[in-house]
């Protein structure tokens, strides 16, 4: 049983974790949180099976053709819900049009994919039992994102260039940083991210329209717990949301395990409203 729980919450969790960080970089170049997070991953699954199993493709050209498209999804967001938002006075208006823009992706791939859970290929053909291979390539997934991306932040220029836009987009674009290229460069890269946790994380949970309103929010839970634009909090509170619902599954099993979830979440919110990881900030009065 306890194999059983590590294994399977740290897929979960990796998954989770891999929505947060979409999360993370949607927001980091714009200051909008997108609710299409959770979509770009169920599209990654979708995907990954429409171009596999239906039409027959390679995994490798395959997993290529799914981040592709993933990406596009990405920068469409960033021109249909974010841009006009940004223009707007009210710039809360994203939750609306992000939303908007995620009910969408979800009834159309229902329309053209269907409503019934679809099967996802076996990708390398590794494992059975604890050691399957779709508990762990999420787990190697997560560790190999998290590994690129700090080293795009850390030794690219264009990387630093994210970095800049999300300290201060102001002082970057008063310096001559493109803000708004770099704003869909971020929304591209957030749709490979999202891409590589649906494709990854596919044989767990299959090809579903449905999953992308589930990782919505079990997504948004491992940014809340490790801090809104903490890519290290997002995978540690990913990855302990993870084993917490497998715990509270076997423990107090259905929908039992939802309401354990809920409680977590808002009581870590009461007590650090900044997330675990996230550093609280000042405001001047």
């Amino acid at each position: 049983m306890l194999a059983s729980i590590l294994a399977s919450g740290l897929a979960a969790g990796a998954i989770y974790a891999l929505v947060g960080v979409t999360y993370n970089t949607m927001f980091s170049t714009s200051r909008v949180m997108s609710f299409t997070a959770g979509q770009l991953a169920m599209l990654g699954g979708v995907f990954g099976s429409m171009f596999t199993l239906k039409l027959g493709l390679p995994i490798a050209v395959g997993f290529v053709l799914t981040l592709l498209c993933c990406a596009v999804i990405g920068i469409i967001t960033e021109f249909v819900a974010v841009r006009p938002v940004l223009k707007s006075l009210d710039q809360h208006l994203y939750v609306l049009s992000t939303l908007a823009v995620a009910l969408m992706i979800q009834q159309i791939t229902a329309i053209k994919w269907g409503t019934e859970p679809q099967p996802f290929p076996r990708i390398a053909g590794f494992g059975e039992g604890v050691l399957d291979e779709k508990f762990w390539l999420p787990v190697l997934a997560c560790a190999v994102t998290i590994i690129g991306l700090e080293w795009l932040y850390r030794r690219t220029l264009v990387g630093r260039a994210f970095l800049a836009i999300a300290e201060d987009n102001f002082a970057a674009r008063a310096l001559g940083l493109p803000e708004r290229n770099l704003r869909v460069a971020s929304y591209a890269l957030a749709g490979v991210v999202g891409g590589i946790a649906g494709f990854s994380g596919g044989q767990l949970l299959l090809a579903f329209f449905a999953n992308g309103a589930l990782l919505n929010f079990y997504g948004f839970v491992p940014v809340a717990l490790g801090g809104l634009g903490n890519n290290r909090g997002a995978i540690i509170g990913g990855l302990a949301l993870g084993l917490f619902q497998q715990a509270a599954n076997f423990l107090v099993g259905g929908i039992f395990s939802s309401v354990a979830v809920f409680t977590l979440f808002i009581v870590v919110l009461l007590a650090a409203p900044q997330g675990l990881f996230g550093a609280s900030t000042a405001r001047r009065v």
